[in-house]
């Protein structure tokens, strides 16, 4: 069984148009940045976070830390294998400079955003991550975003609109934001919140619909 550990209704279309079964598990933990942590690390912790969390709710050990269950999943039987579920986990953000723009406070916050990466390329960063019984996979995708200058006009027309508010550097690539962005550098499904092509690889040949 392959469950997802995410809200996002983004990444629930993706999964789906990309041919796969899957039961939906969204996760609940903390998404504080860490001090010193680098947007790449901050990502694929998160998702291994979510992912790890989602797994222990199901398989009944909701407390069980990552250490602690590092340590047994090599003594999982086979029996436990093939009846455990594969829990994928993703986080994705913005990072400009290397500083992370995560989601909006407020409609002033998602303002300050937007011209932070007014006439600027910006880095989208998602962390996957997938756990079962015997182990956890975890993986990155970065890809380069380039926006034209932005008016104070168009930025608040777009606020307006309430599209930028649950979106990490407040925007959606694939909403109306895209009238914004003249060019990419790598994966376009990365920016919209799920890099299909590199959670094929984590999950390999598993059947589709």
């Amino acid at each position: 069984m392959l469950v997802l550990a995410s809200a996002s209704p983004r990444r629930r279309e993706l999964l789906t148009q990309a041919g796969y079964s899957f039961e939906v598990h969204p996760a609940h933990i903390p998404e504080e940045l860490l001090p010193n942590e680098d947007p790449i690390a901050y990502v694929t912790r998160l998702a291994r976070e979510k992912a790890q969390a989602v797994y222990n709710e199901i398989m009944g050990a909701p407390g069980l830390d990552f250490e602690t269950w590092e340590s047994t999943k090599d003594n999982a039987s086979e029996e436990r294998a093939s009846a455990a579920p594969q829990v994928l986990g993703a986080d994705t953000t913005v990072a400009l400079d290397n500083h992370i723009l995560g989601k909006p406070e407020s409609p002033a916050d998602a303002a300050r955003m937007l011209r932070l990466l007014s006439g600027r390329t910006h880095r989208v960063l998602t962390g996957v991550a997938l756990v079962t019984a015997t182990s956890t996979e975890v993986a990155a995708e970065v890809t380069a975003v380039t926006f034209l200058t932005l008016t104070d006009e168009e930025i608040d027309s777009y606020i307006a609109t309430g599209e930028p508010m649950d979106k990490a550097g407040a925007y959606a690539i694939q909403g109306r934001a895209a009238r914004w962005v003249p060019r990419i550098e790598g994966c376009y499904f990365n920016v919209v919140g799920l890099p299909i092509a590199l959670v094929s690889s984590l999950l390999g040949a598993r059947p589709t619909r």
